[in-house]
């Protein structure tokens, strides 16, 4: 009795330590920099900007911070908000740098990607810094698409979590003539011109085909996230996009968007079930993500689709590149009760065509991607089951002794 105490003690005592390490790793930039107020007005744009959400979002982040007189630089020009950040966000490092690390940079010099070039804001290799050290320790930055002139030099250190977040002073804005190129706001991106630019023309086309472009254009001002198949995998679909109903047609299309911003930290910070622009009522017509580690998938209990990559990130819109078709269950389940015949086999011609209402199911393949799915979540239900009802029993019987 006493050891299974001292065992459940130790478990609970494991769990707070862990709640604790979590917790440790959190750091909020706003509050580091509003200790300092020459760097009030950087604070203050990178709140304005969302940046501030993702840089807290990140586990390992440098921030290159700089004083209320180098920003003015930018403010006297009347950029745009949307501007402003993606040059700010040339200011935020996707690796950590600490005063340390910047002295000892293998061969004086390297280049490393800032959030600029992480979202996919980018072209090539213009979201790169490169980071010199240069001759009486002095530490130089640049931005890589700008004749890889050093502009700025580091300043000092204002604060530091080794390995987690490092936020540095230095003496001028990074910027470059991308960063500064003007920037559309949101309602004046057309969605269907972007998608075509990024290979994404034939999803394109089924949005303006079934007239659901006008609901994605409409959510984009509150927030929109949009998971585009790639051309490739659209074209192996449209034989079956085809033989679904006109309703079913649009409730598909919507399917591949959320009402909300949802960057890839977002996505990986967190699994579950999520409604999509199709949600409507008793019309759950929501999915599943998932992330194991750098990959990030959909889950709709027909097909499981990968993220390949973001296409667009300008808050409050965002557009990821995925590898295939997602297929409701909703519509899958739908036409399966409306057919009364009895289940098909498996070894069905691949040529056979349905009659009547089933021409709305997916092809065998799908149905099968979602039984053999079914299938293995049963097993694995089973299996957890079995292994609870035994470490129950266990607990059970060492409590009687």
């Amino acid at each position: 009795m006493a050891s299974f105490r001292r065992a459940a003690t130790a478990l609970v005592l494991a769990f707070q330590l862990h709640l604790l390490f979590s917790l440790s790793n959190a750091h909020n930039i706003t509050k580091i920099l509003a200790k300092d107020p020459e760097f009030s007005t950087f604070n203050h744009y990178l709140s304005a900007t969302h940046l501030a959400d993702e840089i807290n979002r990140r586990q390992t982040i440098t921030v290159l911070a700089v004083d209320n007189s180098a920003m003015s630089s930018i403010l006297s020009k009347g950029y745009s908000l949307y501007t402003i950040r993606n040059i700010l966000s040339l200011h935020v490092l996707v690796d950590y740098f600490g005063a340390k690390k910047l002295h000892q940079i293998t061969d004086g010099s390297t280049s490393t990607a800032s959030m600029f070039q992480s979202t996919g804001s980018a072209t090539g290799t213009s979201g790169y810094v490169n980071i010199t050290d240069i001759k009486g320790g002095k530490v130089a930055f640049g931005v890589k698409d700008d004749d890889s002139k050093l502009t700025a030099h580091y300043v000092k250190s204002i604060f530091e979590k080794a390995y987690n977040i490092s936020v540095l002073h230095i003496s001028q804005v990074l910027t470059s003539p991308e960063a500064e190129a003007p920037t559309a706001s949101p309602s004046d991106l057309i969605l269907t011109t972007i998608l075509e630019k990024q290979g994404c023309k034939a999803f394109s086309d089924i949005l303006k085909s079934t007239g659901a472009d006008k609901t994605f254009q409409e959510t984009v001002d509150g927030g929109l996230t949009v998971f585009c198949p790639s051309d490739t995998a659209v074209g192996k679909f449209m034989p079956k996009f085809k033989a679904l109903s006109a309703a079913n047609k649009t409730a598909l299309v919507l399917y591949h968007g959320m009402p909300v911003y949802q960057s890839l930290q977002m996505l990986r910070a967190g699994n579950g079930a999520v409604s999509s622009l199709a949600t409507e009522g008793d019309n759950k017509f929501d999915f599943t993500i998932q992330n194991d580690g750098e990959e990030v998938t959909l889950e709709t209990d027909v097909v499981t689709a990968k993220i390949m990559g973001t296409l667009k990130d300008q808050e409050p819109l965002i557009i990821y590149k995925i590898d295939k078709v997602l297929l409701p269950r909703e519509i899958y389940k739908a036409v399966k009760a409306a057919a009364p015949a009895p289940k098909s086999s498996k070894h069905k011609p691949k040529n056979a065509v349905a009659d009547g209402p089933s021409a709305d199911a997916p092809a065998d393949d799908d149905g099968e991607v979602a039984d053999d799915k079914n299938d293995s979540v049963s097993v694995m239900t089973n299996r957890w089951n079995t292994i609870v009802t035994a470490f129950v029993g266990i607990c059970f019987g060492v409590w009687l002794m």
